[in-house]
């Protein structure tokens, strides 16, 4: 096998790895984003209902109490997903170095 055909078949699989690790990101950030968009919906207060004024204000308080205990849920899960996705784009990141420098390798001959 020649040098040649060595280095293109390390240019597939380093774009392979490349695409695997970019696949591995978008998952972990569309994961984040759902988190994020979980969260985002808490802060909208609850809905308007036909209640008298002392027991509008008693929903209202039990909500966000509820409310605020899924905030605290969700931003552990949230710290664990950014952690995870961080990691993903470090490792994405050196599979692109490694594409390119083969990439490299390859233009020289």
């Amino acid at each position: 096998m020649t040098r040649k055909t060595k280095l293109a078949q390390m240019q597939v699989l380093a774009r392979l790895a490349l695409d695997a690790r970019l696949s591995d990101v978008r998952v972990a950030a569309r994961s984040r984003d759902d988190s994020l968009a979980r969260l985002a919906d808490l802060d909208k207060p609850p809905g308007a209902a036909d209640l008298p004024l002392v027991a509008a204000a008693e929903v209202t308080l039990r909500y966000e109490m509820w409310a605020d205990q899924r905030r605290g849920d969700l931003n552990l899960v949230l710290a664990r997903q950014t952690a995870d996705w961080l990691e993903k784009r470090e490792v994405a990141a050196r599979a692109f170095g490694q594409a390119q420098a083969i990439d490299g390798l390859a233009k020289r001959g």
